[in-house]
Protein backbone atom coordinates (compact mmCIF):
# COMPACT_ATOMS: atom_id res chain seq x y z
CA UNK A 1 0.00 0.00 0.00
CA UNK A 2 0.97 3.26 -0.74
CA UNK A 3 -0.02 7.01 0.14
CA UNK A 4 0.62 10.09 -1.94
CA UNK A 5 1.04 13.42 -0.59
CA UNK A 6 -2.55 14.33 -1.30
CA UNK A 7 -4.09 11.33 0.64
CA UNK A 8 -2.03 11.13 3.30
CA UNK A 9 -3.14 14.93 3.75
CA UNK A 10 -6.97 14.14 3.34
CA UNK A 11 -7.25 11.12 5.68
CA UNK A 12 -4.71 12.49 8.16
CA UNK A 13 -7.01 15.50 8.37
CA UNK A 14 -9.93 13.58 8.32
CA UNK A 15 -8.89 11.55 11.20
CA UNK A 16 -8.25 14.56 13.17
CA UNK A 17 -4.71 14.31 13.04
CA UNK A 18 -3.69 17.27 10.99
CA UNK A 19 -0.94 16.94 9.77
CA UNK A 20 1.38 14.33 8.31
CA UNK A 21 1.46 11.46 10.89
CA UNK A 22 2.30 8.05 9.83
CA UNK A 23 3.78 4.83 10.37
CA UNK A 24 2.75 1.12 9.86
CA UNK A 25 0.30 2.50 7.27
CA UNK A 26 -2.80 0.03 8.48
CA UNK A 27 -2.15 0.73 11.72
CA UNK A 28 -2.12 3.98 11.80
CA UNK A 29 -5.73 4.98 11.02
CA UNK A 30 -6.88 2.48 13.45
CA UNK A 31 -4.73 2.52 16.13
CA UNK A 32 -6.88 1.29 18.64
CA UNK A 33 -7.53 -2.31 16.91
CA UNK A 34 -3.87 -2.50 16.71
CA UNK A 35 -3.27 -1.23 20.52
CA UNK A 36 -6.13 -3.03 22.01
CA UNK A 37 -7.46 -0.76 25.05
CA UNK A 38 -4.22 1.01 25.36
CA UNK A 39 -4.62 4.03 22.90
CA UNK A 40 -6.65 6.61 22.86
CA UNK A 41 -10.56 6.44 21.81
CA UNK A 42 -10.52 9.46 19.41
CA UNK A 43 -8.13 11.66 18.16
CA UNK A 44 -6.87 14.63 20.44
CA UNK A 45 -9.01 17.28 18.19
CA UNK A 46 -7.10 19.79 15.97
CA UNK A 47 -3.81 21.87 16.36
CA UNK A 48 -4.40 25.47 17.81
CA UNK A 49 -2.00 27.81 16.61
CA UNK A 50 0.43 29.24 19.49
CA UNK A 51 0.29 33.35 19.31
CA UNK A 52 3.86 32.49 20.58
CA UNK A 53 4.62 30.71 16.90
CA UNK A 54 6.59 28.10 18.82
CA UNK A 55 4.73 24.97 18.94
CA UNK A 56 0.74 23.91 18.04
CA UNK A 57 -1.29 22.05 20.28
CA UNK A 58 -4.60 20.44 20.55
CA UNK A 59 -6.95 21.54 23.26
CA UNK A 60 -5.52 20.80 26.27
CA UNK A 61 -1.82 20.58 25.95
CA UNK A 62 0.79 23.01 26.74
CA UNK A 63 4.62 22.94 26.38
CA UNK A 64 7.54 24.43 28.80
CA UNK A 65 10.26 26.14 27.19
CA UNK A 66 13.35 24.86 29.36
CA UNK A 67 16.28 25.66 27.49
CA UNK A 68 17.11 28.49 24.73
CA UNK A 69 20.15 28.96 22.46
CA UNK A 70 22.27 31.72 22.87
CA UNK A 71 21.48 32.29 26.93
CA UNK A 72 23.66 31.44 29.70
CA UNK A 73 24.07 27.98 30.36
CA UNK A 74 22.45 27.43 34.20
CA UNK A 75 26.02 25.66 35.04
CA UNK A 76 29.61 26.09 34.24
CA UNK A 77 29.74 29.34 32.17
CA UNK A 78 29.24 29.95 28.92
CA UNK A 79 26.43 29.99 26.77
CA UNK A 80 23.49 27.46 25.30
CA UNK A 81 25.31 26.53 22.05
CA UNK A 82 23.67 26.59 18.45
CA UNK A 83 21.41 24.05 16.19
CA UNK A 84 19.48 21.44 19.04
CA UNK A 85 19.53 17.67 17.35
CA UNK A 86 19.07 14.28 18.48
CA UNK A 87 18.59 14.15 22.20
CA UNK A 88 17.37 11.70 24.54
CA UNK A 89 15.85 11.45 28.70
CA UNK A 90 17.04 9.70 31.69
CA UNK A 91 15.35 9.40 35.33
CA UNK A 92 17.39 9.82 38.11
CA UNK A 93 16.78 8.75 41.50
CA UNK A 94 15.49 12.44 43.19
CA UNK A 95 12.93 12.32 40.78
CA UNK A 96 14.44 14.43 38.24
CA UNK A 97 15.13 14.07 34.26
CA UNK A 98 18.27 14.55 32.71
CA UNK A 99 18.10 15.43 28.94
CA UNK A 100 21.71 14.98 27.18
CA UNK A 101 21.15 16.94 23.94
CA UNK A 102 23.24 17.09 20.16
CA UNK A 103 24.58 20.34 19.08
CA UNK A 104 24.99 19.63 15.17
CA UNK A 105 27.28 22.77 15.10
CA UNK A 106 30.07 22.44 12.22
CA UNK A 107 32.03 25.79 10.56
CA UNK A 108 30.68 28.89 12.25
CA UNK A 109 27.86 28.53 14.55
CA UNK A 110 26.34 31.51 16.81
CA UNK A 111 27.23 29.98 19.88
CA UNK A 112 29.35 27.16 19.18
CA UNK A 113 29.82 24.15 22.32
CA UNK A 114 32.62 25.68 24.24
CA UNK A 115 33.98 22.91 26.29
CA UNK A 116 36.96 22.50 28.90
CA UNK A 117 40.28 21.23 27.48
CA UNK A 118 39.04 18.20 29.64
CA UNK A 119 35.74 17.15 27.82
CA UNK A 120 36.94 18.15 24.62
CA UNK A 121 38.04 15.93 22.15
CA UNK A 122 39.21 18.09 19.45
CA UNK A 123 39.71 22.28 19.74
CA UNK A 124 38.75 22.48 15.80
CA UNK A 125 35.71 21.13 16.42
CA UNK A 126 32.61 23.26 17.21
CA UNK A 127 29.92 20.60 18.42
CA UNK A 128 29.31 18.27 20.98
CA UNK A 129 26.46 17.75 23.58
CA UNK A 130 25.18 19.75 26.33
CA UNK A 131 23.39 17.65 29.64
CA UNK A 132 20.32 19.51 31.22
CA UNK A 133 18.74 18.42 34.68
CA UNK A 134 14.90 19.24 34.95
CA UNK A 135 12.90 18.83 38.07
CA UNK A 136 9.39 17.44 38.21
CA UNK A 137 8.17 20.66 37.79
CA UNK A 138 9.83 20.91 34.46
CA UNK A 139 11.69 23.70 35.63
CA UNK A 140 15.72 23.78 34.82
CA UNK A 141 18.08 23.40 37.35
CA UNK A 142 21.08 23.10 35.91
CA UNK A 143 22.91 23.15 32.62
CA UNK A 144 26.60 22.56 31.41
CA UNK A 145 28.36 21.02 28.22
CA UNK A 146 29.32 17.21 28.28
CA UNK A 147 30.99 16.75 25.54
CA UNK A 148 32.97 19.11 23.19
CA UNK A 149 35.58 19.44 20.46
CA UNK A 150 33.33 17.30 18.03
CA UNK A 151 31.34 18.30 14.82
CA UNK A 152 28.07 17.94 13.58
CA UNK A 153 26.44 15.78 16.42
CA UNK A 154 23.49 14.73 14.54
CA UNK A 155 21.52 11.93 16.10
CA UNK A 156 22.75 9.21 17.85
CA UNK A 157 20.96 6.64 20.23
CA UNK A 158 20.64 5.83 24.10
CA UNK A 159 21.89 2.64 25.81
CA UNK A 160 20.52 -0.01 27.87
CA UNK A 161 23.02 1.18 30.59
CA UNK A 162 21.57 4.76 30.24
CA UNK A 163 24.49 6.73 28.62
CA UNK A 164 23.62 8.36 24.74
CA UNK A 165 25.59 7.64 21.84
CA UNK A 166 26.37 10.96 20.05
CA UNK A 167 27.33 10.35 16.31
CA UNK A 168 29.27 12.39 14.36
CA UNK A 169 27.30 13.03 11.05
CA UNK A 170 30.62 13.99 9.38
CA UNK A 171 34.49 12.20 7.60
CA UNK A 172 36.34 14.67 7.28
CA UNK A 173 40.04 14.07 8.26
CA UNK A 174 42.54 15.94 10.86
CA UNK A 175 44.20 19.27 8.48
CA UNK A 176 40.90 19.57 7.11
CA UNK A 177 38.80 22.17 8.27
CA UNK A 178 40.58 23.53 11.03
CA UNK A 179 40.53 19.88 12.64
CA UNK A 180 43.68 18.44 14.07
CA UNK A 181 42.06 14.51 14.36
CA UNK A 182 40.04 12.68 12.44
CA UNK A 183 36.03 12.87 12.60
CA UNK A 184 32.82 10.75 11.77
CA UNK A 185 32.97 8.78 15.07
CA UNK A 186 30.34 7.85 18.00
CA UNK A 187 31.30 9.17 21.45
CA UNK A 188 29.61 8.05 24.79
CA UNK A 189 28.08 10.45 26.98
CA UNK A 190 27.27 10.08 30.88
CA UNK A 191 24.24 11.83 32.33
CA UNK A 192 25.09 11.37 35.32
CA UNK A 193 28.85 11.24 36.39
CA UNK A 194 30.03 14.28 33.78
CA UNK A 195 33.54 13.32 35.11
CA UNK A 196 33.12 10.42 33.17
CA UNK A 197 33.47 12.31 30.16
CA UNK A 198 36.89 13.98 30.95
CA UNK A 199 39.03 13.03 27.49
CA UNK A 200 36.59 12.08 25.24
CA UNK A 201 37.32 9.02 23.11
CA UNK A 202 35.65 8.36 19.72
CA UNK A 203 34.27 4.12 19.33
CA UNK A 204 36.89 3.30 16.53
CA UNK A 205 35.47 0.25 16.27
CA UNK A 206 32.00 0.99 15.41
CA UNK A 207 33.40 2.91 11.95
CA UNK A 208 33.97 6.27 10.75
CA UNK A 209 31.78 7.51 8.13
CA UNK A 210 28.34 9.76 8.05
CA UNK A 211 26.74 8.86 11.34
CA UNK A 212 23.36 9.62 12.08
CA UNK A 213 21.67 7.25 15.03
CA UNK A 214 21.91 3.62 16.57
CA UNK A 215 19.95 1.45 17.95
CA UNK A 216 21.05 -1.08 20.93
CA UNK A 217 19.41 -4.34 21.11
CA UNK A 218 18.85 -4.72 25.07
CA UNK A 219 19.09 -8.43 24.53
CA UNK A 220 22.18 -8.75 22.39
CA UNK A 221 24.10 -5.45 22.92
CA UNK A 222 23.90 -5.39 19.14
CA UNK A 223 24.27 -1.49 18.17
CA UNK A 224 22.70 -0.73 14.76
CA UNK A 225 23.63 2.11 13.03
CA UNK A 226 22.46 4.13 9.99
CA UNK A 227 24.87 6.54 7.43
CA UNK A 228 23.04 9.77 6.39
CA UNK A 229 25.30 9.92 3.00
CA UNK A 230 23.74 11.89 -0.06
CA UNK A 231 26.02 12.31 -2.83
CA UNK A 232 25.62 12.58 -6.19
CA UNK A 233 26.19 8.87 -7.58
CA UNK A 234 24.97 5.59 -6.45
CA UNK A 235 28.26 4.43 -5.12
CA UNK A 236 28.09 6.37 -2.18
CA UNK A 237 24.82 5.91 -1.10
CA UNK A 238 24.81 5.22 2.43
CA UNK A 239 24.68 1.72 4.42
CA UNK A 240 22.72 -0.14 7.28
CA UNK A 241 25.51 -1.02 9.89
CA UNK A 242 25.49 -3.60 12.60
CA UNK A 243 28.36 -3.48 16.01
CA UNK A 244 28.64 -6.66 17.45
CA UNK A 245 30.53 -5.98 20.68
CA UNK A 246 33.73 -7.51 22.26
CA UNK A 247 31.85 -6.92 25.28
CA UNK A 248 27.99 -6.64 24.91
CA UNK A 249 26.09 -5.43 27.51
CA UNK A 250 28.71 -4.46 29.84
CA UNK A 251 27.85 -1.28 30.76
CA UNK A 252 29.52 2.25 30.12
CA UNK A 253 32.69 2.28 28.53
CA UNK A 254 32.37 -1.41 27.50
CA UNK A 255 32.31 -0.35 23.65
CA UNK A 256 35.84 0.84 23.92
CA UNK A 257 36.55 -2.66 24.05
CA UNK A 258 35.74 -3.07 20.76
CA UNK A 259 34.16 -5.27 18.30
CA UNK A 260 33.51 -5.94 14.51
CA UNK A 261 31.39 -3.60 12.12
CA UNK A 262 29.02 -5.60 9.43
CA UNK A 263 27.07 -3.86 6.36
CA UNK A 264 23.66 -5.49 5.31
CA UNK A 265 22.91 -6.94 1.85
CA UNK A 266 19.80 -7.89 0.68
CA UNK A 267 20.22 -10.66 -1.90
CA UNK A 268 19.13 -9.39 -4.87
CA UNK A 269 18.46 -5.74 -4.41
CA UNK A 270 21.34 -3.33 -4.52
CA UNK A 271 19.35 -0.25 -4.02
CA UNK A 272 16.56 -0.41 -1.34
CA UNK A 273 14.61 2.69 -3.69
CA UNK A 274 14.00 -0.37 -5.77
CA UNK A 275 11.21 -1.60 -3.26
CA UNK A 276 7.82 -0.16 -3.22
CA UNK A 277 5.61 -2.29 -2.07
CA UNK A 278 4.87 -1.78 1.53
CA UNK A 279 4.98 -5.44 3.47
CA UNK A 280 7.93 -6.56 1.48
CA UNK A 281 9.65 -8.97 3.36
CA UNK A 282 13.58 -10.51 2.68
CA UNK A 283 13.94 -12.85 4.66
CA UNK A 284 17.96 -14.14 4.37
CA UNK A 285 19.36 -10.74 4.96
CA UNK A 286 23.22 -10.92 5.07
CA UNK A 287 25.53 -9.89 7.15
CA UNK A 288 29.04 -8.23 5.53
CA UNK A 289 32.00 -7.54 7.47
CA UNK A 290 33.22 -4.24 6.43
CA UNK A 291 36.55 -4.28 5.66
CA UNK A 292 38.65 -0.76 6.67
CA UNK A 293 35.81 0.58 9.48
CA UNK A 294 38.20 3.44 10.09
CA UNK A 295 38.18 4.28 6.29
CA UNK A 296 41.81 4.87 6.25
CA UNK A 297 41.75 5.10 2.22
CA UNK A 298 38.24 5.57 1.05
CA UNK A 299 34.41 5.63 2.87
CA UNK A 300 33.23 2.65 4.16
CA UNK A 301 30.28 2.57 1.84
CA UNK A 302 32.67 2.66 -0.96
CA UNK A 303 34.68 -0.23 0.52
CA UNK A 304 34.87 -3.60 -1.15
CA UNK A 305 32.20 -5.90 -0.75
CA UNK A 306 32.56 -8.88 -3.02
CA UNK A 307 31.07 -10.32 -6.10
CA UNK A 308 27.88 -9.83 -4.68
CA UNK A 309 28.27 -6.06 -3.77
CA UNK A 310 26.13 -4.46 -0.94
CA UNK A 311 22.73 -3.27 -0.15
CA UNK A 312 22.15 0.92 -0.13
CA UNK A 313 20.14 3.57 0.43
CA UNK A 314 19.90 7.45 0.45
CA UNK A 315 20.06 9.14 3.43
CA UNK A 316 19.34 6.26 5.94
CA UNK A 317 18.22 8.60 8.98
CA UNK A 318 16.51 7.78 12.79
CA UNK A 319 17.12 4.26 14.13
CA UNK A 320 14.91 2.90 17.10
CA UNK A 321 14.84 -0.05 18.86
CA UNK A 322 11.03 -1.14 19.37
CA UNK A 323 8.77 -4.50 19.23
CA UNK A 324 11.91 -5.73 19.53
CA UNK A 325 13.11 -4.70 16.36
CA UNK A 326 15.50 -2.23 14.58
CA UNK A 327 13.18 0.22 12.74
CA UNK A 328 14.93 3.03 10.48
CA UNK A 329 14.18 5.58 7.60
CA UNK A 330 15.12 6.27 4.45
CA UNK A 331 14.55 10.19 3.90
CA UNK A 332 13.63 10.11 0.19
CA UNK A 333 14.87 8.48 -3.16
CA UNK A 334 16.23 10.65 -5.84
CA UNK A 335 17.29 9.56 -9.07
CA UNK A 336 19.03 12.67 -10.09
CA UNK A 337 21.23 11.60 -6.53
CA UNK A 338 21.83 8.24 -7.41
CA UNK A 339 18.92 6.05 -5.88
CA UNK A 340 17.19 3.84 -8.46
CA UNK A 341 13.93 4.81 -7.77
CA UNK A 342 12.10 8.21 -6.67
CA UNK A 343 9.94 8.03 -3.15
CA UNK A 344 9.50 10.69 -0.60
CA UNK A 345 10.44 8.28 2.70
CA UNK A 346 10.68 4.83 3.16
CA UNK A 347 10.22 3.17 6.54
CA UNK A 348 11.90 -0.37 7.19
CA UNK A 349 12.37 -2.98 10.14
CA UNK A 350 14.59 -5.31 10.72
CA UNK A 351 13.59 -8.58 12.71
CA UNK A 352 16.77 -9.79 14.73
CA UNK A 353 15.40 -13.15 15.44
CA UNK A 354 13.79 -14.12 12.15
CA UNK A 355 16.93 -12.13 11.06
CA UNK A 356 14.48 -10.21 8.18
CA UNK A 357 13.94 -7.09 6.64
CA UNK A 358 10.55 -5.68 5.84
CA UNK A 359 9.10 -2.53 4.08
CA UNK A 360 6.69 -1.02 6.58
CA UNK A 361 5.91 2.19 5.05
CA UNK A 362 6.61 4.11 1.65
CA UNK A 363 5.25 7.80 0.28
CA UNK A 364 5.22 8.26 -2.99
CA UNK A 365 5.83 11.15 -4.98
CA UNK A 366 2.78 12.79 -5.99
CA UNK A 367 2.98 14.22 -9.55
CA UNK A 368 -0.25 16.79 -9.87
CA UNK A 369 0.96 18.34 -6.43
CA UNK A 370 4.56 18.90 -7.70
CA UNK A 371 4.05 22.39 -5.13
CA UNK A 372 3.39 20.28 -2.15
CA UNK A 373 5.67 20.60 1.03
CA UNK A 374 3.75 19.95 3.00
CA UNK A 375 5.30 16.28 3.80
CA UNK A 376 8.77 15.73 2.50
CA UNK A 377 12.03 13.90 4.13
CA UNK A 378 11.18 11.59 7.14
CA UNK A 379 13.76 11.84 9.59
CA UNK A 380 13.36 10.97 13.26
CA UNK A 381 11.33 8.07 14.33
CA UNK A 382 9.90 6.06 17.33
CA UNK A 383 7.79 3.06 17.69
CA UNK A 384 4.19 4.45 19.72
CA UNK A 385 3.14 2.23 22.16
CA UNK A 386 -0.43 2.48 20.83
CA UNK A 387 0.59 0.62 17.71
CA UNK A 388 2.34 2.16 14.82
CA UNK A 389 5.59 4.34 14.37
CA UNK A 390 5.42 8.25 14.37
CA UNK A 391 7.75 9.79 12.22
CA UNK A 392 9.11 13.43 12.67
CA UNK A 393 10.13 15.21 8.90
CA UNK A 394 12.69 16.81 8.25
CA UNK A 395 13.29 20.47 5.81
CA UNK A 396 10.07 22.89 6.01
CA UNK A 397 7.17 20.88 6.59
CA UNK A 398 5.50 20.14 9.35
CA UNK A 399 6.46 17.83 11.69
CA UNK A 400 4.10 14.93 13.09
Amino acid sequence: MTLSRRKLLARSSAAGFGIAVTGLVDALFTANSVAGNRGPAHSYGPLISDPAEVLDLPVGFRYTVISREGQPLRSGGGTVPSKFDGMATFPDSAGHTRLVRNHECESDPPHPVVASPSHSYDPGGKGGTSTLLVDSRHQLRAEWVSLGGTTVNCAGGRTPWRTWLSCEEIEDRAGTAGYTKDHGFVFEVDPYHNHRNTNPTPLTAMGRFEHEAVAVDPRTGIVYETEDADNDYAKSLGLFYRFLPAKPLGGYDSLRAGGVLEAMRVPGVTDLSEVQEVGTMFPSIEWVRVPDPLATTEPTREQDYGSSGITRAQKLECAWWGDDMAYFVSSYGRAAKGSKREHDGQGWRYDPKANALELTVIFTRSPDTPADQLFQAPDNICVSPYGGLLIAQDGNGKAT
